[in-house]
């Protein structure tokens, strides 16, 4: 008995309950970053909800013995924030700054930080808390990307170019999409067998309208053989005339 009541004590159960919700809840978001075939997944997130919700139970219930010391100021909130400070290294190694210099990952070290904080909750009690945070990262991990598709779906187009191998026809290109605030986002090229030039240029554009316009615009430059996207397919001698150029 001497021997259960030197190395348990009554908090340990609540001890597993709070570690268990933890990496229950840390589990959740990472199985949803994992099914979107991201960096961190599972373990990562379960990892960091579960030692984030240790170190807190252990800043709460490690260092009663030391409460009534004279010398000893106690607090709490001092080792949360050193886990706050430390997931920052984390959170860091998910982002990648790939060669064309884009961005990926941001979203996954975000939700390593939010499961850091919702380990802490569940360690300090907060259960609602850190279930109602769970929730609405969940709800945002799947809904937002949903949303934003459609939206980046009417203003983001793919334009297919064929144009000839002729010095300054690409600059004369995107110098007139300019001129329409047409934002280039990226340019990708390839040469063919005929020495022609395959040209997909990604542009986003505020609003459908005159866009066609601007397509027979760029077929009408020197140097384009053919203009396309998923909207309109333009040659030449197209049938179709601009207009507001």
């Amino acid at each position: 008995m001497d021997f259960i009541d030197y190395y348990f004590n009554p908090n340990d159960l609540l001890f597993v309950k709070r570690l268990g919700l933890s990496a229950l809840l840390g589990c959740m978001i990472g199985w949803e970053r994992e099914y979107s075939n991201k960096t961190a997944g599972v373990k990562t997130h379960l990892l960091v909800s579960l030692g984030s919700c240790l170190l807190m139970l252990l800043s709460i219930y490690g260092f009663l013995d030391w409460i009534n010391h004279p010398n000893v100021r106690y607090d709490p909130s001092r080792l949360a924030a050193q886990v706050i400070n430390g997931i920052g290294f984390l959170a860091a190694g998910a982002i990648l700054v790939r060669p064309n210099l884009v961005v990926t990952g941001l979203t996954t070290s975000a939700s390593l930080w939010v499961a850091m904080g919702i380990g802490l909750a569940v360690g300090s009690g907060n259960y609602f808390m850190a279930i109602a945070t769970t929730t609405l990262v969940l709800l945002v991990l799947t809904i937002i990307p949903r949303v934003e598709e459609r939206l980046i779906r009417r203003s983001r187009w793919d334009l297919d170019l064929l144009m000839e191998d002729k010095p300054g026809v690409l600059g004369k290109i995107t110098s007139f999409l300019g001129g329409h605030n047409i934002n280039i986002l990226k340019i990708n090229t390839s040469i063919l067998k005929d020495s022609d030039y395959q040209v997909c240029i990604k542009i986003k554009v505020k609003t459908r309208k005159g866009l066609d316009d601007v397509l027979i615009g760029v077929q009408r430059i020197e140097g384009v053989i053919e203009v396309s996207n998923n909207m309109v397919d333009i040659k030449k001698h197209s049938h179709l005339k601009a207009s507001n150029l």
